[in-house]
C-alpha cells in the first residue's frame, strides 16, 4: 500500500475515533445524542471525509513545509 494512502486511512481512523470520543463524553455529561447505530454511521462518514481531506491536502502541506524550511 502506498504510504500516502496508508496515511489518509489512518487520519480517517483518527477522525472517527475522535468523533466517537466526543460523543461518548457528551453522553456521559448529558444524555445520549445519537443511538449506537446512528453514531457508527456518522463516525464512518466523518472518517471517510477526514481521509479524503487528508489525502487531498497532505502533499500540499508537505510542499509548503519544505519551502518554509528551505527559506530559513
Amino acid at each position: 500500500m502506498h504510504s500516502r494512502h496508508k496515511s489518509a486511512l489512518l487520519w480517517g481512523l483518527v477522525g472517527s475515533m475522535a468523533f466517537l470520543a466526543v460523543l461518548q463524553g457528551y453522553t456521559l455529561a448529558r444524555e445520549p445524542l445519537l443511538s449506537i447505530t446512528q453514531a457508527i454511521l456518522v463516525a464512518a462518514v466523518v472518517g471517510v471525509m477526514t481521509a479524503l481531506i487528508a489525502y487531498g491536502l497532505e502533499h500540499r502541506i508537505a510542499e509548503w513545509t519544505a519551502k518554509r524550511v528551505d527559506g530559513q
